[in-house]
């Protein structure tokens, strides 16, 4: 079995810290079951204990049988289990999200319910993806044309670049087969993007509904952060595989995305950009924080979890 990535052995007198976890562990054609505290991962080339504590996500690939001890035990470390395709490529289900608090959550609902804050994270989410523009005062309509008029010349260079016609994205949402090589490709592309950025939005606790440039749809969240790589990754390989064009086109691009995933730690980032578009200053500091329950109040927030609120009773004379 591959080396598996670890943390740091920590001092005798430190506790583990949830900042020394991985982010994600990705597992495929593997058993999986408990051994006391560790996950144990076995498949033809051997055996490797995961402490539970150690680990952040765990991602269950294709080929994958997990027991139910395993189960429980991920469970019980705050470790949030998803079920996805080959490389994270396609979210079929998942488990409890990374951190008990539901901080990401509210924070989240907040920001689309206030029309300023919301405007700051569509600028954010802009400026992430065309750095060298300052959107800083543009409404959500300039921010839209701005973004057209880049998208537009992503296609053009790519379509220059691989010799490839373009004539615009088009393309039926039930008949895939009705669109050109490229469109095909554009579409089996954005696909591999869309599972990996809801498998990750339901690891931290975010709703994937909760949209800010997309809404109204259950996956509006899904579509802003996908958006965010389009540009990067999937327009220019489907531009290159189209070019090369293979017997099986979307077998192809879904199989080069999932490599540009991996070698460039795209889990990773997307981790930390949805944390600083949602939390901002306080994302660095957001995984080291306890669990803790509170109680909501109308006038002071939260009050503290656990406590008696009822007038104290005079014993009686």
């Amino acid at each position: 079995m591959a080396e598996l990535p670890g943390i740091e052995r920590p001092d005798l007198q430190a506790l583990p810290q949830i900042g020394d976890r991985m982010t994600f562990l990705y597992l495929e054609h593997c058993s999986v079951s408990r051994e006391d505290g560790a996950v144990l991962v076995k498949d033809e080339r051997g055996t490797v204990r995961v402490p539970a504590a150690a680990v952040s996500v765990i991602m269950f690939g294709p080929g994958t049988s997990v027991t139910h001890r395993a189960v429980e035990l991920i469970g019980d470390a705050g470790v949030s289990a998803v079920w996805v395709g080959e490389q994270g490529v396609r979210y079929y289900a998942g488990g409890r999200p990374l951190t008990h608090k539901s901080r990401m959550l509210i924070k989240q609902a907040e920001l689309v319910s206030n029309q300023r804050a919301h405007l700051n994270v569509v600028r954010k989410m802009y400026q992430m993806r065309f750095p060298d523009e300052d959107v800083s005062g543009l409404t959500t309509q300039q921010l839209r044309g701005r973004e057209g008029s880049r998208v537009r010349e992503a296609y053009r260079r790519a379509s220059k670049q691989w010799n490839v016609p373009w004539n615009g994205r088009v393309y039926d949402p039930n008949d895939f087969a009705s669109g050109d090589p490229v469109n095909q490709a554009l579409s089996a592309g954005h696909a591999c993007l869309y599972g990996l950025a809801h498998a990750v939005i339901s690891a931290l606790g975010c709703s994937p509904g909760l949209g800010f440039v997309h809404v109204g749809h259950e996956c509006s969240f899904v579509y802003d952060v996908a958006d965010l790589y389009k540009a990067e990754i999937t327009i220019p390989i489907a531009f290159e595989i189209a070019a090369a064009a293979p017997d099986d086109l979307p077998g192809a691009v879904r199989r080069r995305v999932r490599d540009a995933m991996s070698s460039g730690r795209l889990l990773e980032r997307m981790v930390r950009d949805i944390r600083v578009l949602i939390l901002g200053d306080d994302a660095a500091e957001a995984a080291e924080e306890t669990n803790i329950i509170y109680l909501w109040d109308e006038r002071g927030g939260t009050v503290p979890n656990g406590l008696c609120y009822a007038p104290r009773e005079e014993p009686a004379v």
